[in-house]
């Protein structure tokens, strides 16, 4: 978006694009899909917790929330502790948290207590992963970086069609104590994950010291003076709003229909299964050459994509619509989840990403928290599912409306002379020494005294 900048890792490094970086992508894969799935996953446990403590739905429904809160709203949190500690360590220290708060689950007595640890401890462990994974996809992609990001976020419904039934087939023979101590154990893989994370080390030239990493603070706050920063995180934001709400309500909206609940359910099953395709497809089809200059655009049109679909779903009247509106969702939303961190990744580059993403899904964590439940109390107030439909759809509609237009006029139309200043000044906190120089004469000749261009820079 306007301003983007090449993303080649810390300084002297650049970005393998392969290698060790199809390991890296495999974690990111694991992390990406514990990370969505699981909030959603935890749900079959609600029927059994409700009986073994006497509560109500929206007593158990608040542990998905609390996770999904924890996942979003600690994003500055995990911003310091990844510019302060790395990622690697940060991860480890994720991924024993989020065993830990299933293990501690399963011998808790009151709700309060299930709120604490698989919603606060298992939540945190999980944020501590998400992000870190991300960071470091940046850094070994650039030149296939929309394809890594697109196989990256098909974790999400990869793991969700698969932890759903596996949550309650452990729920059948072990009860819900046991099923929350396997899924515990299981989380102890996003450590593995965390150990495939190893940092990119700078190139020596001789026996000299390798070239010197820029001065870093532990949140940097300076992304908002970057616009298309500022435009992406209000467009994100409002995006949010309504991009979960369907997924939610589209299976009660079926039953109110007459639709059998086993037919109903299957509804989720056809948007998992179009998802796990569509975040790939459109990852590879962002990373094309001709279509990666304009991949700013390209999210906002899923965007508008993905509301449009939500517009007509409200029309559905019968359960053969709402399997078409559930295919051509998955696919709009597959395209979001493929292209939305792609696209920040883009804007501010790799020494800003960890401050970034950290920010974006703080701003996140406030939508998720009114989006769904302002649906609820719409379909309260009149007991029609359109109008839920009709609202979520209008807000994704609004955010693509965002994106697009801030984009062209505020991003494309900056003064002449600022841009010339941006493109003559070096960055502040960038040093190069004598080694620094001689190395990239050796390294890259082909682009010494000639404009390179790629395909951010030219958006």
């Amino acid at each position: 978006m306007g301003g983007a900048v090449v993303d080649e890792g810390p300084t002297g490094i650049k970005a393998p694009d392969g290698g060790w970086g199809w390991a890296v992508l495999f974690g990111c894969f694991v992390i990406t899909g514990f990370s969505y799935a699981f909030p959603k996953a935890v749900s079959v446990f609600f029927k059994e917790l409700m009986r073994e403590f006497g509560i109500g739905y929206s007593d158990t429904a608040w542990i998905s929330s609390i996770l999904l809160a924890m996942l979003y709203g600690t994003g500055p949190l995990c911003s310091v502790c990844v510019n302060r500690f790395g990622c690697r360590p940060v991860m480890l220290a994720g991924g024993l948290l989020a065993s830990l708060g299933m293990v501690a689950a399963s011998f808790c007595r009151s709700i309060i207590q299930l709120y604490l640890t698989t919603g606060v401890i298992t939540g945190l462990g999980l944020a501590l992963n998400f992000q870190p994974s991300l960071i470091m996809l940046n850094r070994y992609f650039n030149k296939r970086r929309p394809m890594a990001n697109g196989l990256a976020a098909a974790g999400s419904p990869v793991f969700l069609c698969a932890l759903s039934p596996l949550g309650q087939l452990l729920q059948d023979h072990y009860g819900w104590r046991g099923g929350f101590l396997i899924l515990g154990g299981l989380l102890l893989n996003c450590c593995v994950c965390a150990a495939l994370m190893r940092p990119l080390e700078a190139p020596r030239s001789g026996s000299g010291p390798g070239p010197q990493r820029p001065a870093r603070r532990l949140l940097d706050l300076s992304v908002f003076r970057d616009r298309g920063f500022v435009i992406y995180a209000v467009a994100a934001s409002i995006m949010v709003l309504g991009l979960f709400v369907p997924p939610v309500f589209v299976v009660s909206y079926a039953k109110d229909l007459g639709v059998p609940d086993t037919q109903a359910a299957f509804l989720l099953t056809v948007l998992g299964f179009i998802d796990i395709f569509a975040r790939p497809t459109a990852g590879f089809i962002t990373g094309l050459k001709k279509v990666r200059p304009y991949s700013v655009y390209l999210f906002s049109f899923s965007m508008f994509f993905n509301g449009f679909t939500d517009l007509t779903g409200s029309t559905a009247s019968d359960y053969g619509g709402l399997v078409v509106f559930c295919i051509f969702f998955g696919i709009s939303y597959g395209m979001v989840g493929a292209l939305q961190f792609e696209v920040l990744m883009a804007i501010v580059g790799t020494q800003k990403f960890s401050s970034a993403i950290g920010l974006v899904l703080l701003l996140e964590a406030i939508a998720v928290l009114i989006g769904p439940p302002s649906g609820g109390k719409l379909l309260d107030a009149t007991h029609v599912y359109q109008y839920v439909f009709v609202l979520a759809g209008a807000e994704v509609v609004a955010s693509s409306l965002v994106l697009v237009l801030g984009n062209f006029f505020c991003i494309r139309k900056r003064p002449e002379a600022a841009v010339e200043e941006e493109e003559h000044q070096p960055p502040a906190d960038v040093r190069a020494d004598s080694r620094e120089v001689e190395h990239f004469l050796k390294a890259e000749p082909e682009k010494n005294g000639e404009v390179v261009h790629t395909p951010e820079t030219s958006v």
